[in-house]
């Protein structure tokens, strides 16, 4: 597919089409996808039809964002039997995104996820913030494989999870991933056709316009005769959420033991997949973690 066209890169638009009483997201990834899309590979060697469905569900997990509460995180995720194992994309609310595939062996590899094997499921996870400091709020809705397109199993996922009746368009290339979707209304809001005209003019468009077409002008090219409103939107960047006191965090949740093993040559070593980072620890490093931590007597209590 064709590279985009400069201009409103690494953005989310909302919009309505009030007449019909649909609601949509457009998203568009440029230097945030390109990013995604290099560290993956220095991951590993993916095949075409891997780094292109990872940038469709990049593209995805920023879409979702644009209509559910999201206060932490939200990630799409897809696990199989078949070669590709793995596919997890994940946008936070600070608008925020990464992605990554793990592939495994040597078998023939292809955008249907049918090849994905028997069994295989999808999963949507929403992780917010809980109050005081305690252990995130997490909300997970999974769903069976069926569909052979990433586009076609998240309708298929809203369909059976939300009951809203949901339209979507994905497509990557090696500069730019996008999505369009659009989701009918809850309740009464629009004319008896309205859901039908809006998803007759969504079939008209290709992947190649939706990559190539700024969001102005993509949504008022098609649905203008809808009295389309721009709802508004934000940036998107690459960004990764690993730390080291999440690796702290991560060893500490090992115990002890298993954590002093992964220093026993001297020096244990953690490279984020995400983003590459890297973080190393001494053993003395390590045992601190299991040290208690004195409170000094009549300290003021985090809240």
């Amino acid at each position: 597919m064709p590279d985009t066209m400069p201009h409103d890169h690494d953005h989310l638009t909302r919009f309505l089409l009030p007449h019909a009483g649909v609601r949509g997201v457009r998203v568009h990834l440029d230097d945030a996808w390109r990013q995604v899309r290099r560290r993956a590979e220095a991951e590993a060697n993916h095949p075409a039809a891997v780094v292109e469905l990872l940038g469709e569900a990049t593209a995805a997990a920023a879409l979702f964002t644009g209509h559910a509460k999201v206060e932490g995180r939200l990630s799409v995720q897809l696990r199989g039997n078949g070669p590709l194992r793995t596919l997890f994309a994940e946008c936070t609310a600070a608008g925020t995104v990464r992605g990554i595939a793990q592939v495994e062996g040597d078998g023939p590899l292809s955008r249907d996820l049918r090849a994905l094997g028997d069994g295989a499921i999808m999963a949507i996870t929403i992780e917010n913030p809980a109050p005081g400091g305690r252990e995130p709020i997490r909300y997970q809705g999974l769903v069976p494989l069926e569909a052979d397109s990433l586009a076609g199993a998240f309708e298929d996922y809203f369909r059976q999870s939300e009951q809203l009746p949901t339209r979507l368009l994905l497509a990557a290339g090696d500069q730019a991933a996008a999505g369009l979707m659009l989701q009918k209304l809850p309740g009464d809001s629009g004319d008896d056709d309205g859901w039908n005209r809006a998803t007759a003019l969504f079939d008209t468009l290709g992947g190649d316009e939706l990559l190539a077409l700024p969001a102005d002008t993509l949504l008022r090219r098609l649905f203008h005769e809808e009295g389309v409103e721009l709802l508004g939107g934000r940036p998107l960047a690459f960004g990764c959420s690993c730390s080291r006191d999440r690796v702290s965090a991560m060893f500490q949740g090992l115990g002890e033991e298993e954590a002093n093993a992964a220093a026993a040559e001297g020096e244990a070593l953690v490279r984020c997949e995400f983003c590459g980072e890297q973080y190393r620890y001494s053993p003395d490093e390590i045992t601190a973690l299991f040290e208690p931590r004195p409170t000094a007597e009549g300290s003021d209590r985090l809240q």
